[in-house]
């Protein structure tokens, strides 16, 4: 494996790795999933704002999801070790093409309010308590090992081609009507469940007694291995404090002046830096001092945040939140390398639930942090103190984890 886990797939590698049936369903089953998810994400987004107008609203969809995804992963994880991975997927993409139909039914007849979608909010992040350990476990066991770095760099492409092309596509949509893009996220999803119903791998449950003990050792696991618990805290304290997701509708609409297109532009332009970022992770891989280069990354993410909370050009915001886009990517890198590297193969489901969690808290929970201080402060205000205070815990990170910050090599020497 290399240093970051991305490597350049060649022309023997990707025909090595079309070959895996598998694999190659599961890939596409993600790829449709996320893209529906990323279209759904935006379209409930520009929804709520045009039904409130509100950021403290917006802030709120972030806390409904949060809370059920808290209160089930760990268990989850537990499942996931224990279940068939395939279909613990396919069953989220049919539970979340089940809340698309519901929004178009919601739309069409004119009961779509605040209170439903919270409601489905709710549902979405159980659904992701799930979802998320499963997708990260499952693919390991679907390729060789000698072709997993491959693997996971082709899954990596996957997902950020998703991410910044479901924005885009659900703004365009949107302008079209909402439920065209509600209607185009259930066929996805649709698509990604029958995707994942048909594939096949040797399912080896974990034999762990179901106790509280076995829950919780994905949790004891990071506690005791300080760099990786330093890596996923820090991820999860600058995206709490620095993310301005759930505000991108007020920007878009008020502040920028542009639509539902706008919106889609401003929710891919972080996906389209972490791309370029991985490409050159691909060419270059972090070798030497991983900590202090996840250290600044986390502290260029602050700066970038400040500078889209202080701008009024529609470019400058997408260029900003790029930056953010390509930073987090080091951040991310580091951290799942290190998870990789480190986490037994029968506990990898566990790890990657507790995971989930800091993922879950930094972006759901960080919506509700954003949506509070934009409802008490304004939306500028917010995300600008929100990202010097993410340069400031960069520097505090120094200090509070010196096992992180003085990491030289992925690898332990």
């Amino acid at each position: 494996m290399g240093a970051t886990g991305l490597v350049i797939l060649d022309n023997s590698s990707l025909k090595a790795l079309l070959g895996q049936q598998p694999f190659v369903r599961f890939w596409l089953s993600r790829l449709f999933g996320i893209l529906a998810n990323q279209m759904l994400m935006v379209a409930v987004a520009w929804h709520m704002y045009e039904i409130t107008r509100s950021a403290w609203s917006l802030g709120l969809v972030g806390l409904f999801q949060f809370v059920p995804a808290l209160l089930m992963t760990l268990p989850a994880g537990h499942w996931v070790d224990r279940w068939h991975k395939a279909r613990i997927f396919a069953t989220c993409m049919a539970l979340q093409a089940v809340v698309a139909l519901l929004l178009i039914a919601a739309t069409w007849w004119d009961f779509a309010n605040a209170p439903m979608i919270y409601g489905i909010s709710m549902v979405l992040g159980a659904v992701r308590a799930f979802q998320m350990p499963a997708q990260q476990a499952l693919t390991p066991q679907l390729v060789p090992a000698a072709l997993l770095p491959r693997a996971i760099a082709m899954s990596s492409s996957g997902v950020q081609a998703a991410v910044i092309g479901g924005p885009a596509l659900g703004g365009l949509l949107y302008t079209h009507h909402v439920i065209t893009v509600y209607a185009v996220c259930t066929g996805l999803l649709l698509l990604a469940m029958g995707l994942a119903l048909v594939v096949r791998y040797h399912h080896k449950p974990s034999t762990g007694a179901a106790d509280l003990r076995s829950v919780l050792a994905g949790a004891v696991f990071v506690w005791q291995h300080k760099p990786l618990l330093g890596a996923i805290t820090l991820d999860l304290v600058a995206v709490l404090l620095g993310g301005a997701t759930a505000l991108l509708p007020i920007f878009a609409r008020d502040l920028l002046d542009t639509g539902p297109q706008g919106l889609g532009l401003l929710r891919a332009a972080p996906a389209v830096g972490a791309l370029l970022m991985s490409v050159l992770l691909t060419r270059w891989p972090l070798q030497r001092r991983v900590g202090h280069s996840m250290l600044a990354a986390v502290a260029v993410f602050g700066v970038a945040n400040a500078v889209f909370g202080l701008s009024d050009q529609l470019l400058v915001s997408l260029l900003a939140l790029a930056v953010t886009g390509a930073a987090d990517t080091i951040s991310v890198v580091t951290r799942l390398t290190l998870m990789q590297l480190e986490t037994p193969e029968d506990m990898r489901g566990r790890v990657s639930a507790v995971n989930s969690i800091f993922i879950g808290a930094s972006n759901q929970l960080g919506e509700f942090e954003s949506g509070a201080t934009a409802a008490l402060w304004g939306p500028v205000a917010s995300v600008v103190v929100g990202g010097v205070a993410t340069v400031l815990v960069a520097g505090a990170w120094l200090r509070l984890f010196p096992a992180l910050a003085q990491r030289d090599h992925m690898v332990s020497r």
